[in-house]
């Protein structure tokens, strides 16, 4: 299971950095689909940056903890880095939908990868304690 966490978690940290790379540049946008459809915009918009960090490097941060600490097999703090990624990522994901009205495919990405983990760490705490009750 911790390899799985981990895999996820560096397939975080290359959306995440895909997206960091779209807040940073000027040039033409990769993931421009459609008016509903567009990371520049949301890499772009003021929610993109929370005290001077923009979120995508948050978000690497976030991903690279959530590896360590898998790899660590520190169940209980995966646990915790993930529900609070996943309290990150739905707050974002409310912001892309009722007040920018344009989606991040990067940040979609992201935001199923984290419910990804958040289900398999929910899974990697309820075996480990079924486990000792076993025992």
């Amino acid at each position: 299971m911790r390899y799985l966490i981990v895999l996820l978690a560096i397939a975080g940290i290359v959306v995440s950095s895909l997206a960091l790379k779209v807040h940073y540049d000027t040039g033409s946008e990769p993931c421009r689909l459609s008016d509903k459809w567009d990371c520049g915009a949301v890499n772009h918009s003021p929610y993109a940056v929370i005290h001077g960090v923009p979120v995508a490097a948050i978000g690497i941060a976030g991903y690279l903890l959530i590896g360590v600490l898998g790899f660590m097999r520190r169940r209980g703090l995966v646990l915790v880095a993930v529900l609070i990624g996943l309290a990150f990522a739905l707050y974002l994901t409310n912001i892309e939908a009722h007040v920018l009205e344009v989606w991040c495919l990067y940040c979609v990405i992201s935001q199923g990868i984290i419910a990804v983990l958040t289900l398999l760490a929910l899974a990697w705490v309820g075996w480990a304690r079924l486990r000792s009750r076993a025992a």
